[in-house]
């Protein structure tokens, strides 16, 4: 999965240079700057909705909605 996700945003990163480079907007600072900020920003989506998946299948939460719900039963009493 891990694999998958750093593919990603190798990938991502290369669209963005080509789409510099074709805009002539080719400078160090433009190439780090896109570099760093595209593929962190993909590989922390991706990181994120892949939490959220394990947490949905792990059970997790089920676990915080039926604790959600006795409280709320218990301020209804």
């Amino acid at each position: 999965m891990v694999k998958w996700i750093i593919m990603a945003g190798v990938l991502m990163v290369v669209g963005a240079l080509l789409y510099l480079r074709a805009m002539d907007a080719w400078s160090t600072h433009a190439v780090i700057a896109t570099v760093l900020g595209v593929f962190l920003s993909v590989l922390l989506g991706c990181g994120l909705f892949a939490l959220a998946f394990y947490s949905d299948k792990s059970g997790h939460d089920e676990d915080v909605s039926n604790t959600t719900s006795k409280r709320n039963d218990e301020h209804d009493v």
